[in-house]
């Protein structure tokens, strides 16, 4: 670790940096992630944006399990590497953030400047006229929408929710838009769907005024993150890694740690903040 460290901060010493994170930013405040060698011993499907929006059934799944999980992701709070990179924000060292988490825990720590690849589940959105919903007013109105549902501790997941047995889902009420009583989704980018053009746009524009660009946290198995590695090697700037396992793209990285993003981002904010 010692030696991988050193790598790491003489990578980015003296440079713009622009970030780039991921799920395991963010396991070590109790969230889970979908490729980590943990979660690749409990395989969970990850929802579909095309059937979430064409199958009813699974969207009262989603949102009966969402009831049961939210309060549980809502109380996360950040853990060391998000408030390594809000110190290395607000000393100037980071220039920019990119993530594709969904859970604010980067603002939670300070992060001003943050581009939400995939959205964030703090809000939901109607498909039908587009209006935004605060997470936690549609939480109080599930809760009316269904007064006798017993619910109780249960293992978080990567969604947000929570692990249910189907027969438990059966006689949940679904909410719909207070607005014109559409349909309702997390305003999040869920798989089979794109992120938004200016977003991406946005974090292009990120990664060309950076003179470096730090990983961590991700193994940059979707494409809409991996684009930015490409994007870095692309200009020919420094590209740390750190992670648990590998990394797509790795080989184009200068240096890369193998290891937890909390001890080793704290350890680089001491050196470089």
């Amino acid at each position: 670790m010692s030696a991988g460290l050193e790598e790491l901060v003489d990578c980015l010493h003296g440079r713009r940096i622009a970030v780039l994170t991921g799920a395991g930013v963010s396991t070590e405040s109790g969230i889970p992630d979908y490729r980590s060698p943990e979660a690749l011993q409990r395989p969970r499907r990850p929802i579909h944006g095309p059937e979430f929006v064409r199958n009813a059934a699974l969207r009262r799944r989603y949102w009966a399990r969402s009831m049961v999980g939210w309060q549980r992701f809502r109380d996360a709070r950040p853990g060391a590497a998000h408030l390594a990179i809000a110190r290395l924000e607000a000393a100037g060292v980071a220039s920019s953030l990119i993530t594709q988490n969904v859970d604010r825990l980067h603002h939670a720590a300070g992060s001003r400047e943050v581009i939400e690849l995939h959205g964030a589940l703090a809000e939901t959105v109607c498909l039908e006229c587009g209006c935004i919903e605060d997470r936690d007013a549609l939480q109080v109105r599930m809760r009316e929408l269904n007064p006798s549902w017993l619910d109780g501790p249960s293992p978080m997941a990567p969604d947000g929710d929570a692990d249910l047995p189907d027969e438990l889902i059966e006689g949940f009420v679904t909410p719909a838009c207070v607005q014109c009583d559409g349909v309702l989704k997390p305003n999040v980018v869920f798989f089979g769907h794109n992120v938004a053009r200016p977003i991406v746009d946005a974090a292009f524009a990120k990664i060309e005024e950076a003179d470096a660009l730090l990983v961590a946290g991700t193994s940059l198995a979707v494409f809409s993150g991996y684009r930015f590695l490409l994007r870095a090697a692309e200009r020919k700037i420094p590209i740390a890694i750190v992670n648990r396992g590998p990394v797509r793209g790795e080989e184009r990285a200068t240096v890369k740690v193998d290891g937890g993003t909390g001890e080793t981002l704290a350890a680089i904010a001491r050196r470089l903040a």
